[in-house]
């Protein structure tokens, strides 16, 4: 198998305030700006979408559900906490053909170390359908804090999910 010639990224904000227009989503832009960043220094063609939604679960189901089959990668930000209105994880998990836990644990537990509340996230990634999707928190801190260490293992995830083995190999 192949790696695609580009990859297509979707980014989805879910936030009921920012969606009505009450303050701007800066957590969406901020996933958008680390993933141009990484995409330009491994030289790779790519396209990114940006959506932002209501912390409604039909619309992030109905999103979700039709990108997984023609994007490359899904990134959500907002709706991993325990609020009422916190929904994320409880629309993706279920859409999940496999849940990658290691990436996320390590997160919380790496910032949760200096932030106790950090370990409040229920963030989840995974596969579903064809694409990789990562469900981020909110706030900006915490999606420069996800995107770094995601950023650091995505080029293997890619490889894998595409059945490239590069075990051993120098990456």
């Amino acid at each position: 198998m192949n790696l695609p010639d580009k990859y297509k990224i979707l980014v989805i904000t879910l936030s009921d305030r920012a969606f009505r227009g009450e303050y701007e989503d800066l957590s969406g832009p901020m996933v958008r700006q680390m993933i141009e960043q990484f995409m330009k220094s491994e030289g790779w063609e790519y396209s990114i979408d940006i959506q932002l939604i209501p912390d409604d679960p039909v619309k992030l189901n109905e999103l979700v559900g039709n990108a997984s089959g023609s994007y490359n990668m899904i990134f959500t930000t907002g709706g991993t906490g325990i609020g009422p209105r916190d929904i994320t994880v409880e629309i993706v998990r279920p859409l999940l053909s496999k849940e990658i836990p290691g990436i996320m644990e390590y997160i919380r537990m790496k910032y949760g170390a200096g932030k106790p509340n950090a370990l409040l996230s229920r963030g989840v990634a995974g596969i579903t359908g064809k694409s990789l999707i990562y469900t981020l928190p909110g706030s900006v801190k915490a999606v420069e804090e996800y995107m770094t260490e995601i950023l650091r293992t995505i080029k293997h995830t890619l490889l894998m999910l595409h059945g490239i083995d590069s075990h051993g190999k120098d990456q």
